[in-house]
């Protein structure tokens, strides 16, 4: 998922789609087991309950924006796994039916888009709009998608006004003196503790196995014995959680782009390592647009492009583009092609138009639209989410001074995103609820082999994650796509890669090794 907005009135739409999660570390219960155990009880005794109840499928509510022929539905889970029969929330799910025969079905297909904060709800309308790449698995597969806790319709948190969030200009994330480090500073501090203030309650509980737990929940309230599922993004760590803490309920499991799961990376590093990789996909897709001069007129070497975007950012420093969009906002427009090859030729295309005298394009594109307001509520929603997780899930450095030399001697080789990415995870260093340790993924009792797709370039989910998640595994395969770097390619039209995971979800088929994939279509201007 790519994050869709900034931290509080400061930080850099940033890194999305990533990472998170943690188990509880032990601690002892009133009955002396440990907290882990009896969280592992709570979620039995959650999913036995949804297992009796079913989902009472129903037209989905018409404010939702969802297509005609998809169901909606409500599963209830703790808040606490740990307190089962305590305090319940309720998840929205939806589902479309599988296309094909009684006989050709094989259950339900689960999906997570990633985030942390990503809502999955989507995911059935690729039926209603007769996604071609996903019409077999269609026959034979129910498509589920859910907001998972805290996210859209299930029981969403916030941490700021959805109004205040999205204004703009943004300060500049590369600071210029200690003044402009304090500001960001004071600001990450602030937007902590609006996240206790105005959602504290579920705080707590936003961890990734907490997810993972509902994630049973849901295939026990869908009649399912097992679980089938397709993560991307931080979906695919949510996959990894799932899949160690339940692997004797997993059927089928496609995870693509890759976080990388070891617990040295959660969270902390793995932004870090996100630095470097975003400014090398960067760097590609500039190559790109010079390599087409003929159409953007930008420069004709990836250095000329690269000096024209610093004089671009220093023009909306000095003066914000439309009175709203300054470096920042240019920075997460940008940020669009270093994610997904589909953005290159849009952000390209503005750039152009821009530089032929076209404002308005620019300012479009980069700019906050105050008048969606609904839109404007879901994106200050998924970064609380993505807050929350990232801080609940795993501890943090809190000293300043370590934050401030690893991203100043990063900064220095990789500026494009560095102190953007560090300003909007900082709340995390000054977090007021504890925090957890990440779950030690690893293969257990009865998990059957993963799917696993990954491009060597992607910027978001560095390849070495999908590598990590491989040697976990056991008996996983793993697909790379070569030389490309999109983030999320079971969706693209790459024939190599469609038709392996086609194998794999309609006949349980993988190749006796791990595969490789020549790169999906570069984009055309």
């Amino acid at each position: 998922m790519r994050r869709t907005a900034v931290l509080g009135s400061a930080g850099t739409l940033l890194a999305g789609a990533l990472i998170a999660g943690a188990v509880a570390a032990p601690s002892a219960t009133a009955d002396g087991r440990h907290h882990d155990n009896s969280a592992a009880y709570g979620a039995k005794i959650a999913a036995e309950r949804a297992a009796k109840k079913g989902i009472a499928w129903q037209e989905c509510p018409a404010d939702w924006g969802i297509a005609k022929g998809i169901q909606c539905g409500w599963v209830s889970v703790p808040l606490d796994y740990t307190k089962p029969n305590g305090k319940q929330i309720k998840l929205a799910v939806d589902r479309i039916g599988n296309t094909g025969t009684a006989k050709e079905r094989q259950g339900a297909l689960i999906y997570n888009p990633g985030g942390p904060g990503g809502s999955g709800m989507a995911f059935p309308a690729r039926v209603v709009n007769k996604n071609a790449i996903w019409a077999s698995a269609a026959k034979a597969y129910d498509f589920v998608g859910f907001d998972p806790r805290g996210v859209g319709h299930s029981a969403p948190i916030s941490c700021i006004d959805p109004q205040e969030y999205v204004k703009a200009p943004k300060l500049d994330p590369r600071p210029g003196s200690e003044a402009d480090k304090r500001a960001q500073r004071k600001l990450a501090a602030e937007y902590a503790d609006g996240c206790k203030e105005r959602s504290g309650w579920m705080l707590p509980h936003m961890t990734t196995p907490n997810t993972a737990r509902d994630l049973d929940v849901i295939r026990a309230g869908l009649g399912e014995k097992k679980l089938n599922y397709l993560g991307v993004s931080y979906g695919t760590y949510l996959g990894a959680v799932y899949g160690t803490l339940f692997p004797s309920h997993v059927r089928r499991m496609v995870v693509d782009s890759v976080v990388n799961p070891s617990k040295e990376k959660i969270w902390y590093q793995a932004n870090l390592d996100q630095d470097v990789a975003f400014e090398g996909r960067f760097a590609d897709w500039m190559t790109w647009v010079a390599k087409n001069d003929a159409v953007f007129h930008i420069g004709t070497t990836k250095a000329q492009v690269a000096a024209e975007y610093e004089t671009l950012r220093a023009a909306a420093k000095k003066a914000p583009f439309g009175g709203v969009v300054g470096p920042n906002e240019l920075d997460v427009l940008f940020q669009g092609a270093a994610y997904y090859d589909s953005s290159w030729v849009p952000t390209a295309d503005v750039w152009s138009k821009f530089r032929e005298g076209d404002t308005q394009a620019l300012v479009d594109a980069a700019g906050p639209d105050l008048s969606n307001t609904a839109g404007n509520i879901s994106a200050e929603n998924g970064n609380a989410v993505y807050t929350a997780v990232e801080c609940a899930d795993a501890k943090w450095p809190t000293s300043w001074q370590k934050w401030d030399r690893d991203n100043t001697r990063l900064n220095r080789d990789y500026p494009f995103l560095t102190w953007g990415n560090a300003w909007l995870n900082l709340p995390c260093a000054t977090w007021g609820v504890k925090q957890q340790t990440p779950v030690t993924v690893k293969t257990g009792k009865g998990l059957p082999p993963v799917l696993i797709a990954q491009s060597t370039r992607d910027a978001a989910t560095p390849y070495a994650g999908a590598v990590e998640l491989h040697k976990r595994f056991k008996g996983s395969r793993l697909i790379t796509e070569q030389d490309a770097g999109s983030h999320g390619i079971t969706n693209l039209v790459n024939p190599c890669i469609n038709g392996k995971v086609e194998a794999y979800l309609l006949k349980g088929t993988l190749d006796r090794h791990d595969a490789t994939c020549g790169p999906h279509a570069t984009p055309v201007p």
